[in-house]
């Protein structure tokens, strides 16, 4: 069991709170299955007792704490496995939930597919009836729906209506599914040999389609489409192993034309994301979008700045006044001073007057979200350059005051600076955060990075570029590197990096959208040539890449 942050709880010395459990549907993999009602119970919960092992990080993240800190969130019970390390029975996973509910606070368990749906919801929910602990259903999507629909299968068409769910248990009588249903089989996979052939001996024709999907709806999937005849030999050969749903029936054949989460433009592929910690949630978020695999590696870690004192000089200034105004280059510049802010009890009022400018419309949308506007934002080139093109001459006329407050990483070039000085203004170019280098990753990740076993890295900025070369080394010649600009394209091919991909504009929505195109354009061609759709990391090359001459 592990342990985490519980709410307070404040009971008279006469009425103690009464429990609730929420059985709650978690679907059968991917995470952004789970219904709104879900996620606000989630949300809410003091107590949620799990049955997987993934079920702890998915809980974490949609309470929004990290991942990786086990104290935070809510209290998380280990509802598969009791202390001695043996699988829980139905039984004895209702007592854990039952005694949970006791304690007065509010529960959730958290099941993987759908609570009613060949689950131990109904067990569970009559044990909390029977010790009159209320408790209400939230209906999940099951495996027995979700898989196929993943796979591309739909379980009914117009001219197959009827559908049959088997728990392959070993004592079913294949001969009363004879007919020509659509059969859906749970736990089927060791036993998918013997199976085909008692369907086929009680009347199913040899050549009736056969799909298997193990892991379906995470980026994980795999299906195997084949035969009766031939479906056990597949499956050897795959190498398929549990979790799997079998489809048996005519429908499979539709998967030619509607499979739509295996074939999208990053399907599988292992991306690594080098950013910092806090700026990795999107990007990764929108790669698994396009069916990416994405592994977080922070190579830069943001810190206040040693010296804080030419900031604290900087915010008394523009409260008091002595900026036009003040430049953000970046979310973290916005972060910084916004935490200045709050450390002196100030708010969005003392830039009443400031003018606001954003180097992007990512740093203006932060900007937004303290309630405040960006008054100059580049429309083209969204960067330093970009910025400086769009701004106004210093006019002694327009301008009551001539100085701007620029805070921005210690890192940073001077040709904002420069350029700003250019046009009339004095600027106080102020560290209001430091880039620091963070620790090198694990042992297998760093192999995984020289070996080639990541088919794509993105690069976020020209020091994302140094450091991760800096603290695992240079990513294999047949790893795929996409960068966010023509600065990080110079920096990684002075490293001796080929830059396959590289955004139209430095946004990281658009970064990844040109990954996903390359990777489209690369299955479209492997398809065409009549090749075997593969990731890059499946064609290993023993040469370094290096810099195009």
């Amino acid at each position: 069991m592990t342990r985490g942050k519980t709410t307070a709880r404040s009971e008279t010395p006469t009425t103690a709170r009464v429990g609730w459990v929420s059985f709650v549907g978690a679907g059968p993999g991917d995470p952004e299955l789970l219904t709104v009602r879900a996620v606000e119970l989630l949300k809410q919960a003091e107590v949620v007792v799990t049955e997987s092992p993934e079920h702890a990080e998915l809980v974490r993240r949609v309470v929004g704490v990290d991942v990786a800190d086990e104290t935070a969130g809510p209290e998380i019970v280990d509802g598969g496995f009791g202390e001695d390390g043996q699988p829980l029975t139905h039984a004895a996973r209702a007592k854990v939930v039952v005694k949970h509910a006791k304690k007065g606070g509010r529960v959730v368990r958290l099941m993987t597919g759908d609570p009613f749906t060949y689950a131990s919801g109904p067990e569970e929910a009559q044990a909390c009836a029977k010790a009159c602990i209320g408790f209400e259903i939230v209906p999940g999507i099951s495996s027995v729906a979700g898989v196929p629909a993943y796979a591309g299968i739909p379980l009914t068409s117009k001219d197959h209506r009827e559908v049959a769910v088997v728990t392959c248990d070993g004592t079913v009588d294949w001969s009363r599914y004879a007919d020509d249903r659509t059969l859906v089989l749970l736990s089927g996979v060791g036993q998918i040999g013997d199976i085909a052939k008692q369907l086929v001996a009680a009347g199913r024709p040899a050549t009736t389609p056969v799909a298997v999907t193990r892991v379906g709806t995470t980026t994980e999937q795999s299906t195997v489409t084949s035969t009766l005849a031939d479906v056990a030999a597949e499956v050897r050969a795959a190498r398929i192993a549990p979790p799997a749903v079998i489809v048996i029936g005519k429908v499979v054949d539709l998967r030619q034309t509607l499979s739509w989460f295996e074939t999208k433009p990053l399907f599988g592929w292992r991306v690594l994301v080098p950013r910092t910690k806090e700026q990795a949630g999107a990007l990764s978020a929108n790669l698994r979008g396009y069916g990416a695999i994405p592994e977080e590696v922070p190579t830069i870690s943001v810190e206040p700045p040693r010296n804080p004192q030419q900031m604290d000089k900087a915010v008394r200034g523009l409260v008091e006044g002595r900026y036009e105004w003040i430049a953000f280059t970046s979310v973290n510049a916005v972060k910084a001073v916004r935490e200045k802010f709050e450390e002196y009890g100030l708010d969005a009022r003392a830039f009443s007057g400031l003018k606001i400018a954003a180097v992007g419309d990512k740093t203006a949308a932060a900007i937004a979200a303290w309630g405040l506007r960006a008054d100059l934002v580049p429309t083209e080139e969204q960067s330093a350059v970009g910025l400086l093109d769009v701004w106004p001459e210093y006019d002694e006329q327009l301008d009551p005051i001539n100085r701007v407050f620029l805070p921005r990483a210690d890192i940073a070039t001077e040709n904002l600076v420069a350029g700003l000085i250019d046009l009339g203004w004095e600027c106080d170019d102020v560290t209001a955060y430091r880039t620091v280098r963070a620790a090198p990753p694990p042992a297998p990740t760093r192999d995984a990075i020289k070996t080639g076993k990541f088919d794509a890295v993105v690069f976020t900025s020209s020091s994302t570029v140094r450091n991760l070369v800096g603290i695992a080394g240079k990513p294999h010649a047949s790893t795929v590197i996409a960068v966010i600009g023509p600065a990080t394209a110079k920096t990684a091919e002075e490293h001796g990096l080929r830059v396959d991909v590289m955004a139209s504009k430095p946004d990281v929505e658009v970064l990844v959208d040109a990954l996903a195109d390359f990777g489209a354009a690369r299955r479209a061609s492997l398809v065409e040539a009549g090749q075997p759709v593969t990731k890059p990391s499946d064609r290993k090359t023993s040469a370094r890449r290096r810099k195009a001459e």
